[in-house]
């Protein structure tokens, strides 16, 4: 491919970064604006994506208390369940352009694009350009990393913080300067302001790359490295030592946490909990998650990345990356200490394996959108393998592994095509013939034409189906709590599953499983109520939660999700969507609505999300996410409605684990329904605070 990667695959490279090809600006630059035209396409689409991060973005483009700390409304009752980082780039576009789906979701945008740039400077400067640009291209094409760098869930930005904190590592390997190092801490640390302890599964990998082939002498290095974990700590630690020594009651509560400390939150709901299952405030259908939680989230074991609910995320090229690891460590097997190409190898196979490994046998919470982690590490192994094995295609061993990757290709996506048969139904066989004969003609010698021939099937039995996944995705709206990338497949665990989108087909529309016995994804008409019953907090509601009414910015379609219970995803919204209200219910919320520090409460994050995004005004999320959060008591709100701050109890939505009656978003839902009369308004239940029963 290139004169400087074709060289011995032992020969000391060094020296310098790979001189520039004449070629490589106008390719880099076409991979860089496709990425960014790509992920605009049809990008409003998307609507407020995720409502529940959605409300806090327009919480704190109105409050800097809730920019701070991550509110999920400007009167800051309660924050999200995560740091603010990722909200903070949202919000400052939002401030700025005001508040659209474009203005909040073009940011995502661009750190996806800055993410294909990161890492195919990182790959070119130990493997050079081609390398780099394959790197680029695979994770540009990921179906996950199209789904979730059009998205405003936090991980778009985690994913770019990790990849910028390889290559800071990798410059670190190169010169052992003390200012990469400091640099790779300090972006791990504000990663970890993006989504807590998840970042911290490729520090591992990163101080081992370097522990290894860093210049220094040994005891510089480990000295080297502890002043990373310093930066590391600093970076994070400001933010998380101001919430925790804050005083209480004058900030918001930590959502998820159930005693009101950010410390808490990040060793338990998304610390330990989710390794072992045991996440306290967590709740499912009907209940809490239950020990081990496999049943819900998918079975864990060594497959699990290749399970219907995940395989056509990221799986594609999961096995090529691992070939292309142990090929490229056997080849460097000689090479001093200090080889760069061994030291990418450990930090993107170290990324790979150990969150591949955390991944399939976590037992807490787990969706398929968190392996957009693991995106960049198979990328970089997949660009850096091609390039290794080209210039090494003269040993009859590496054109072995090169079949063998291919074939495994070749069998991982008739695999995950064969889950969705409808969907582009020629193309699995396509990849099936093209894969047979490439993958017997890469075992012999082949002429240097061939050998291109060759290389160009690989890359369409590689990169064909998830191009096919992530053109699909860019033409179809997603939004709600978990998305999914790609045609539905019918694997869905727990709460999760591909189809969690509105529109389409193959199991991607229709209510929540028991409302008219139709499939997860859409809400009912406008206009119409879903069926009443008691809500998921065990409190009877009169003619139960409401309609949908209204539409997402932009046109979007109906909110895409599950909701919990016989809860729909319409009007008073679900635990995994957002509320949908009519304009007759925004109307009226609006009336004096500024008079109100809340113009309304809800029981669960999501249920207030719509309705504070069509009004642009503070509502209050009763019980935080999943409303089982003790915020606020039964004491603090009746006293709110007392002081005149709330307007109206919306009926309806999340009410706290296991329909037990006994939290206290079901005790603030019972005292209302006791004292305040019921208004039904386009199918939702509404209770006037301000009009207590005679």
């Amino acid at each position: 491919m290139t004169a400087t990667i074709a060289a011995s695959p032992s020969s000391d490279i060094m020296a310098a970064v790979p001189t520039r090809k004449r070629w490589e600006r106008p390719a880099l630059a076409a991979l860089l604006l496709g990425t960014l035209f790509a992920y605009l396409i049809n990008l409003s689409a998307n609507g407020w994506a995720n409502d529940f991060y959605a409300a806090a973005v327009q919480a704190g483009s109105q409050s800097w208390e809730a920019f701070f700390f991550g509110s999920s409304d400007a009167a800051n009752s309660i924050t999200v369940d995560k740091p603010p980082a990722s909200l903070w780039v949202m919000e400052l576009s939002v401030r700025v352009f005001g508040l659209n789906s474009w203005s909040m979701l073009v940011p995502q945008v661009l750190l996806g694009v800055a993410s294909v740039a990161l890492l195919w400077a990182t790959v070119r400067r130990s493997f050079g350009p081609a390398a780099g640009l394959i790197a680029g291209t695979v994770l540009a094409v990921t179906p996950v990393a199209v789904l979730m760098f059009r998205f405003n869930n936090p991980d778009a930005l985690l994913v770019s913080l990790m990849v910028a904190a390889a290559w800071a590592m990798t410059r670190a390997v190169a010169d052992g300067r003390w200012r990469w190092l400091l640099l790779t801490g300090g972006l791990i640390g504000f990663g970890f302001l993006a989504k807590q302890l998840q970042v911290l599964l490729v520090v591992a990998p990163l101080a081992l790359a370097y522990l290894i082939a860093g210049p220094p002498k040994l005891g510089k290095r480990i000295a080297q490295l502890f002043a990373a974990g310093a930066a590391m700590i600093g970076a994070a630690g400001w933010w998380l030592s101001a919430v925790e020594l804050w005083p209480a009651d004058s900030r918001p509560w930590i959502g998820g946490s159930q005693n009101n400390s950010i410390i808490e939150l990040t060793l338990g709901y998304n610390g330990l909990g989710r390794l072992n299952g045991n996440e306290t405030g967590s709740a499912g259908p009907g209940g809490e998650l239950p020990a081990g939680g496999n049943g819900m989230w998918g079975s864990t074991g060594i497959t699990r990345m290749f399970e219907s609910a995940q395989g056509g995320q990221i799986a594609w090229l999961m096995p090529a990356a691992l070939v292309t690891l142990v090929v490229g460590l056997v080849l460097r097997g000689r090479a001093p200490r200090t080889d760069r190409r061994r030291a990418a190898l450990i930090l993107w196979g170290g990324w790979l394996l150990v969150t591949g490994l955390v991944f399939s046998f976590m037992a807490g919470i787990f969706h398929q959108y968190y392996t957009v982690a693991l995106a960049p590490a198979v990328a970089a192994l997949v660009g850096i393998g091609a390039v290794q094995m080209w210039g090494a295609r003269d040993r009859l061993w590496v054109r072995c592994a090169g079949a063998v990757a291919v074939g495994l290709t070749t069998a991982t996506a008739w695999m995950l095509l064969s889950r969705s048969a409808s969907f582009q139904p020629w193309l699995r066989w396509a990849i099936l013939a093209v894969g047979v004969i490439a993958t017997v003609a890469l075992v012999f010698p082949l002429a240097r034409k061939q050998s291109v021939i060759a290389a160009l099937a690989a890359a369409f039995i590689g990169l064909a189906g998830p191009i096919a996944y992530s053109v699909d995705t860019l033409a179809s709206a997603h939004s709600g709590a978990i998305p999914s990338a790609g045609p539905s497949t019918g694997g869905m665990h727990g709460m999760g599953g591909p189809g969690m989108r509105p529109g389409g087909d193959g199991g991607r529309t229709g209510t929540a499983p028991g409302v008219d016995g139709a499939m997860p994804g859409t809400a009912p008409p406008s206009g119409s109520a879903t069926p009443g019953g008691a809500p998921p907090g065990g409190v009877d509601e009169p003619n139960g939660a409401g309609a949908s009414g209204g539409t997402p910015p932009d046109g979007a379609d109906a909110q895409g999700g599950m909701a919990m219970g016989d809860q729909g995803m319409g009007g008073a919204g679900g635990l995994l969507g957002g509320s949908r209200p009519s304009d007759q219910i925004v109307t009226l919320l609006e009336a004096d609505g500024t008079d109100y520090t809340w113009v309304a409460a809800a029981i669960g994050s999501n249920s207030a999300a719509g309705y504070q995004l069509a009004t642009e005004l503070p509502v209050m999320p009763i019980g935080g996410f999943n409303g089982s959060d003790p915020s606020p008591t039964l004491e603090q709100f009746q006293q709110y409605v007392a002081d005149g701050e709330i307007h109206y109890f919306v009926a309806g939505g999340r009410g706290g684990p296991g329909g037990s009656g006994e939290s206290t978003s079901s005790a603030i839902a019972a005292w209302v329904t006791a004292n305040y009369t019921a208004t039904t308004v386009d199918g939702v239940t509404l209770y006037d605070l301000t009009q207590p029963k005679s």
